[in-house]
């Protein structure tokens, strides 16, 4: 479209808007409660947002969730997964980087293969590096 809204309907939420996020809960879309947003993983070479870091109960383990696939707005977040699924998820420490084979683990786990998306991102780099990072604090 000329006035440009069918791009901007595509376009993921700035790493602030992402950072915004944390504390809110995560539902799925049909409203029952997944867990709770408690910050962003960035892509340790580009810095933009790639995972949601999710806790799950409120004592629970922590995972991460495609930040691609999640929507935001009036302080709660969704996900287009059932909660029992996101409680399957490969567990992360919090506060952690991702290697790339973890990474690569929470892709395969999601349906994102190494031919598509973050899993083609990645696939080409080193073994045991690095590809995911805490986003850091915004000032």
């Amino acid at each position: 479209m000329a006035d440009g809204t069918t791009e901007n309907a595509t376009e993921l939420p700035t790493l602030e808007e992402a950072l915004g996020w944390t504390g809110a809960k995560l539902d799925e879309m049909s409203g029952a409660a997944i867990g709770r947003v408690e910050g962003v993983l960035v892509d340790a070479e580009s810095g933009e947002p790639r995972w949601l870091l999710v806790r799950m109960g409120r004592f629970g383990h922590h995972t991460a969730l495609p930040f691609s696939h999640a929507v935001g707005g009036v302080g709660r977040v969704w996900a287009p997964y059932d909660r029992d699924i996101v409680r399957r998820a490969p567990r992360i420490d919090a506060g952690q980087p991702l290697a790339r084979e973890r990474e690569l683990e929470l892709c395969a786990f999601y349906g994102i293969g190494e031919d598509a998306g973050r899993g083609s991102e990645i696939a080409g780099r080193p073994e045991g590096s690095v590809t995911a990072q805490p986003a850091p604090p915004t000032t």
